[in-house]
């Protein structure tokens, strides 16, 4: 089950979008000087559908997407996400995740999303900032994959 911490509005993790960021907890990834060490806890509330439903009545005349930060420990997370994106994309919003792995997850069916990041932090490398770092940014491009990392570089 997929548990979240906290949410938030954000303007710089998906190019041209109004993204409500929700920040799932129970992250295995452990990434060395990770920013959000917090996430890494197996606590916090369990996201149901009634929760996003009253995340979307509450912002969704303010914001574009909505991108789940993690979630990528739990198999059964790959159901729930299913569930959600169907909800998120029949309410007209973009949907995006956001993962601390180095892999795409077998089980997800990645043409569900529209935006996809994968890569663990490597702070010598940065972030998508940096055009040296591991971490991509997908956009789902008719059930292909495009990498739009550079987008953060010219900014």
């Amino acid at each position: 089950m997929l548990k979240y911490h906290n949410f938030d509005i954000v303007f710089q993790e998906i190019p041209d979008e109004i993204t409500l960021a929700i920040n799932l907890t129970g992250c295995k990834n452990k990434c060395i000087n990770c920013h959000s060490k917090h996430l890494q806890n197996d606590e916090g509330e369990i996201l149901t559908h009634q929760i996003i439903e009253q995340l979307f009545q509450k912002y969704s005349q303010l914001i574009t997407c909505i991108c789940f930060m993690g979630g990528d420990h739990d198999i059964k997370s790959v159901e729930e996400f299913a569930n959600f994106i169907k909800m998120i994309s029949n309410n007209n919003l973009k949907t995006a995740w956001y993962s601390g792995k180095d892999y795409f997850p077998n089980d997800l069916r990645l043409d569900q999303f529209d935006y996809i990041k994968i890569g663990s932090y490597i702070e010598s490398l940065g972030g998508l900032r940096s055009p040296e770092t591991n971490q991509r940014l997908f956009i789902n491009v008719n059930g292909k994959l495009k990498d739009i990392t550079v987008r953060f570089w010219t900014r």
